[in-house]
């Protein structure tokens, strides 16, 4: 748009991020590897008992958030400090977008954090700074009233 720039860098962070969280979307409700992850999630022993290597399963799952977890570090390190313990500030908002989007749901984490990086974006544009901190807390109480489940919990 004519008057507006954005970093280029930011605009591939963005459309990175897009693209792996459709990737994982299409992964875990598309293919038979995410039915395993679906059902070894939701029933350990169940799928087990079905055949399921649930231990291989799991260790692949682990190595796979590993990979994500590089992938966001090499993203992140133009943009911020590397160091030890780099990603402790983004943890409590983690556990905010998958309450808010509900426990074991793709598509409410997804959703969660598009809610919780708008709140906390105009929190830190239209609020006064000590409220524009638990802007996101007073939002995840609100939708917690509502729903106690969250937004799209897999539980009834």
């Amino acid at each position: 748009m004519p008057g507006f720039s954005y970093p280029s860098y930011r605009l591939l962070v963005i459309a990175v991020g897009l693209t792996v969280a459709v990737l994982l979307y299409l992964l875990i409700t598309r293919t038979r590897i995410g039915m395993q992850i679906r059902a070894g999630a939701s029933d350990r022993m169940m799928a087990s008992a079905l055949g399921l290597n649930t231990r291989s399963l799991y260790t692949a799952v682990f190595v796979a958030g590993s990979a994500l977890a590089a992938l966001s570090g090499v993203m992140a390190a133009p943009l911020l400090a590397v160091q030890v313990g780099m990603g402790d500030s983004v943890l409590v908002q983690s556990l905010v977008v998958i309450v808010i989007g509900g426990v074991g749901s793709v598509r409410g984490a997804f959703i969660g954090a598009i809610i919780v990086g708008f709140v906390n974006t105009f929190g830190q544009t239209l609020l006064p700074a000590t409220l524009a901190e638990m802007s996101i807390y007073v939002v995840m109480a609100a939708i917690l009233y509502l729903r106690p489940q969250g937004l799209f919990s897999t539980r009834g």
